[in-house]
């Protein structure tokens, strides 16, 4: 089985507050694009493993695209239903599964979108339907078509995969994207694009998954998960829906099946935890589960004395009171014996308290007084602590008196065939052999509050929940994994609710649609596979996993980039990407192991971060490429309706050259017309905030970009405005950070007899800039008026924001004659 993943992607996400675009491009084998904000486009590009430095090509080329434009509307008008008709499933007029068997139901929805399912066929002799607990149906062929393929990798992670043919889609393929081409006319000499997805769901007790065989068959897998939990047929296991624009798609396929199924709730109605706006630190990476007090504050004062302060942090695995019968003391530690470990009771283990008989020490009197002591010294406003969701690995200890009155059961974990099918996985070997001490499903609301309760008493401000896809492997005898893991959601989001004030939970190991598709508040998830610092093979398909993965989960969840080291030869390309990624940011360094010129760039200095409103993911022109395994395409993020244009290059091949081009274009950034409001001339001004170059694009224009494996450049695409007929200008926002326009919160122009003003609000501190046509008479900041550098050359305005204005007020004024109209520069 191929794990190749494409990385020729542009991801698109909007800044907050700004009004501006900002671009950035990563570097692979291929190359992204990033897209941020409406009136700011960074664009960063990045090339895959193999290089730290990062450049981007000076020598700009521009190509005209006004014949590549797209057309954003989500339907085609008017719209053809999806219909099966003579073995032919049809979706807006177009032939999409050939051969469909006659046991095929297809239920009409909207009117393009359908679910699909299957009965299952009958024995000739007394005309009866199998129940089983699992049942694998056949849908029909695909064949010469694009595809993009979201599936499980692992029980617990999902990544892309890129496809022609049935034959190419992975067992435990989670959403399917398809691309369906019309012949090209004379009025579109390229022919029309449409998408159509493929969406597996929940039916009743049973969830369901997408997998091709080698016959190009599409076929559904329906599974419960408990052989007491049977069913002869899966009338609505498998969504279908089609439309113009693939992210416009998305978002209205999640909210059909948000209104019919009333099991979850999409991203925009859930409340964000305010972690997510302050830069964090996770104590994993720095270490393990040897996390100690003493370690925790000596990170915490480095960062802060180098100048990028975490308001939030991360105690991951390591603090709890736990037993493990499988290493005995003076033994060697087997691999994966951690994963034995039971929780015996909800309080923390010794390293955080100190108990009555042992001899003195450095550890606190509890974990309330260390807690509370990191928050006055350190200006903490977030602390958020590890659990798993069965309270550790290895769940609770059946016969611990801390434990004992949640009636944990030890059960034995059994994995799906379809996991099996795919990569094997320490964790859950482990889990297989040692047994999890189950919590009663009757208790689990207990256990959760009274936690939780515990730990809002000892300060704790949230908790990051681990392994919880765990459930769907201990689901017999419990009602079936959908059953069980609901309830399980269930108990866990009102304890949340209960006892933290912020929606403060983080969701980890959940890349299940048993768990997706059931959660009604939490807003944070985990959207790939761990941060492994030490596996260079794993930095470029990281990054393409989340951004990938961003198409499904970025429309019920704020998608969880994970950790990094800020000194890593990859730590640019992670930085870069969590910058438009509209994600929380959070290092795991080691103390003093620390790259502040990156840090600086997403952090400022009062701790608080750019981040983009919308969740990144690929552009179009690379939904359907390999950017990680191909070696020669780019990988563009983009930020939807925010401005910001990633770029990168991403290669875990070694067969690929050493320098890798493309082209950026105002034009791969989606929404970019419905954004720029009025005055738009058209043109945008493009920042490199990786060589400060600065440049005048119109909108179908392109320059070419050269990377390196593991390079990247961060473009800011701001659409250039007329003021008073002569002045032409557009914000960049704080141009040595990599989500500039993240800074920007309103703009608005004014003019009087003397002069016009073009006024712009904001924060942080640092160097802002802006494209001006014309050299400006005034600058004044806060009111205060301050001096700037004009640079005739780009026509690019900086000017210094000090580093106490938090929240500040630019207004750049040029001087007009008696008739009001601006006067030429000197």
């Amino acid at each position: 089985m191929s794990l190749s993943m494409s990385m020729n992607m542009t991801i698109v996400s909007q800044s907050l507050r700004s009004v501006q675009f900002n671009a950035c491009f990563l570097g692979s084998s291929t190359t992204q694009r990033i897209l941020v904000h409406p009136h700011l486009h960074p664009i960063c590009e990045c090339r895959g493993e193999g290089g730290t430095s990062w450049s981007s090509s000076q020598s700009v080329q521009f190509h005209d695209r006004s014949t590549e434009r797209r057309r954003h509307s989500m339907f085609i008008n008017p719209k053809p239903k999806p219909i099966i008709e003579d073995g032919v499933l049809s979706i807006n007029g177009k032939d999409v599964l050939t051969a469909v068997p006659d046991n095929v139901i297809l239920t009409p929805w909207t009117d393009s979108a359908a679910f699909l399912g299957a009965t299952a066929t009958t024995t000739n002799r007394h005309r009866h339907r199998h129940s089983y607990s699992r049942h694998v149906f056949k849908l029909g062929v695909i064949q010469d078509a694009r595809l993009l393929c979201l599936f499980r990798v692992k029980l617990w992670w999902m990544i892309p995969r890129v496809g022609n043919s049935a034959s190419d889609i992975p067992v435990e393929t989670q959403m399917l994207l398809m691309e369906s081409k019309e012949a090209p006319t004379s009025n579109q000499p390229k022919g029309s694009i449409s998408y159509i997805v493929f969406l597996p769901f929940l039916d009743g007790e049973f969830r369901s998954s997408l997998q091709g065989n080698s016959a190009n068959e599409l076929q559904f897998c329906v599974e419960s998960g408990d052989p007491a939990v049977v069913a002869s047929e899966s009338l609505k296991a498998v969504f279908v829906n089609y439309g113009n624009n693939p992210f416009d798609l998305m978002t209205e396929s999640m909210k059909i099946l948000e209104k019919y199924s009333g099991t979850f709730t999409v991203r925009e109605r859930k409340q964000m935890p305010g972690m997510l706006d302050w830069f964090g630190w996770c104590t994993w990476d720095a270490f393990y589960t040897d996390v100690n007090p003493q370690g925790i504050k000596d990170g915490l004062k480095s960062l802060s004395e180098g100048g990028t302060p975490a308001k939030f942090l991360i105690i991951d695995d390591g603090w709890q009171d736990t037993s493990n019968e499988f290493q005995k003391e003076g033994e060697p530690i087997e691999e994966g014996s951690q994963y034995g470990g039971r929780l015996v009771s909800i309080q923390e283990n010794y390293k955080f308290q100190k108990t009555t008989d042992e001899a003195p020490s450095e550890a606190p009197t509890n974990l309330k007084e260390f807690v509370s002591d990191i928050k006055r010294n350190f200006g903490l406003k977030y602390v958020y602590v590890w659990h798993a969701l069965m309270g550790y690995w290895g769940g609770l200890h059946p016969d611990a008196p801390g434990t004992k009155k949640y009636n944990p059961k030890l059960k034995f974990p059994v994995q799906s065939p379809g996991n099996l099918a795919h990569l094997r996985d320490i964790a859950m070997d482990c889990m297989e052999k040692y047994g999890v001490g189950t919590i009663d499903p009757d208790k689990i609301f207990e256990f959760y509050d009274d936690l939780h309760k515990y730990l809002v008493s000892q300060e704790v401000d949230g908790v990051k929940v681990d392994a919880q896809n765990i459930l769907e492997t201990i689901a017999t005898g419990l009602g079936g994994r959908v059953t069980l893991t609901r309830h399980f959601q269930q108990a866990l989001e009102k304890s949340i609710a209960t006892n933290f004030q912020d929606n403060s939970i983080i969701c980890c190991m959940e890349q299940n649609t048993d768990s997706v598709y059931n959660t009604k508040r939490s807003v944070i998830t985990r959207a790939s596979d761990d941060y492994y610092p030490k596996n260079p093979t794993t930095q470029t398909l990281h990054i393409a996993a989340v951004a990938y993965n961003s198409m499904l989960f970025g429309e019920i969840f704020v998608p969880d980039w994970d950790m990094f080291y800020s000194r890593h030869n990859a730590a640019e390309f992670h930085a870069v990407a969590r910058a438009v990624g509209g994600c929380g940011v959070y290092v795991s360094d080691k103390p003093g192991q620390h790259d502040f010129k990156i840090l600086k760039r997403l952090v400022l200095p009062n701790g608080s971060l750019l981040r983009a409103k919308y969740h990144g993911r690929p552009s179009r022109d690379c939904l359907f490429n390999d950017p990680v395994m191909d070696g020669k395409s780019y990988w563009h993020l983009q930020l939807p309706r925010s401005g910001k244009l990633a770029a990168s290059r991403q290669s875990c091949s070694e067969d690929v050259s050493p320098n890798l081009s493309g082209h950026v274009s105002p034009a791969d950034i989606e929404y970019f017309e419905e954004v720029c409001g009025k005055s738009w001339t058209g043109d945008c001004a493009v920042f490199s905030s990786i060589t400060g170059s600065l440049s005048r694009l119109s909108e179908q224009q392109s320059f070419a970009v050269t990377l390196k494996i593991l390079q990247c450049d961060v473009f800011t695409v701001s659409p250039i405005k007329v003021y008073n007929q002569k002045i032409h200008f557009a914000p960049l926002g704080l141009i040595d950070m990599y989500n500039s326009g993240g800074a920007i919160e309103a703009m608005e122009f004014s003019e009087d007899l003397s002069a016009c003003r073009i006024s712009i609000k904001g924060r942080g501190a640092g160097r802002f800039g802006a494209y001006s046509n014309q050299k400006p008479k005034f600058c004044y900041v806060n009111s205060r008026e301050e001096g700037f550098d004009f640079r005739s050359e780009d026509n690019l305005l900086t000017t210094i924001i000090p580093r106490e204005a938090n929240s500040w007020n630019i207004t750049i004024a040029w001087k007009t004659n008696s008739s009001g109209k601006v006067e030429d520069s000197a």
